[in-house]
């Protein structure tokens, strides 16, 4: 059994793109799976939009993703499981790179990453620099990560000290699990946040989580890029 776990905050407008696209790989694959929306305290159709499109919803109130993910995980029934975003899309050529690195022995992994839409002239020097230090010291972006039951178990599933980079802890205990791989096979995520923020306003945050360090994540103050009121994304499309 493969285990899609989605947490979602208010994302009733990018989730339906999300759960298709788990859906259409789902039905080619060659074994079960199930998809997990774990609905974090949401205030709009997030839960209904989950149940329309065939998944398990899990309803919490945890507003800390690590939480989210981790009350997802024991929900989850699977023996691989799929971490992804509410607002990433999937495809099959990832799916199944990952289903058989874990075939092969790896604990799990992420993949690469591209943006969706129009990305600012910032934002693409962000992921220019960004990315490749990602894939260089094995850790998986946080839109798109899987790894076996097994492991996860092992490493203590996300670590709830963290209110972000939880992917980065998970990535590091993992890998001292086994095997840890960044495939190349990509998914598509939403650029929404590099759109609605300003460059100043993201590079002001980057530079204080550089200055504090861990500190800087184990608290939510001062991360409204993740938990402040959702911004429009003014690149949306129909």
């Amino acid at each position: 059994m493969i285990s899609f776990v989605v947490p979602a905050f208010n994302e009733e407008q990018l989730l339906g793109r999300t759960l298709r696209a788990i859906n259409e790989v789902g039905r080619v694959l060659d074994q079960p799976f199930e998809v997990i929306v774990v609905d974090d305290a949401s205030t709009d159709r997030t839960a209904l939009v989950a149940e329309e499109h065939g998944a398990k919803v899990v309803s919490v109130d945890h507003r800390q993703i690590a939480a989210t993910r981790n009350s997802g995980a024991r929900a989850a029934t699977g023996e691989m499981l799929f971490f992804v975003d509410a607002d990433t899309i999937v495809n099959e050529a990832v799916v199944r790179g990952s289903v058989e690195a874990m075939r092969a022995g790896a604990v799990g992994g992420g993949c690469a990453v591209r943006f969706d839409g129009r990305v600012p002239v910032f934002g693409r020097l962000l992921a220019a620099v960004t990315l490749p230090v990602y894939r260089w010291f094995g850790l998986a972006a946080g839109c798109f990560l899987f790894c076996t039951r097994e492991a996860f178990d092992a490493a203590g599933g996300f670590d709830e000290e963290f209110f972000g980079a939880e992917e980065v802890v998970l990535s590091r205990a993992l890998g001292r699990q086994g095997r840890f791989v960044i495939l190349r096979e990509s998914v598509e995520t939403s650029a929404r946040k590099l759109r609605a923020y300003s460059a100043l306003e993201i590079l002001g945050l980057l530079t204080r989580l550089a200055l504090k360090g861990p500190k800087g994540v184990q608290k939510r103050e001062g991360l409204d890029i993740w938990y402040g009121p959702r911004r429009e994304d003014p690149g949306t499309r129909d």
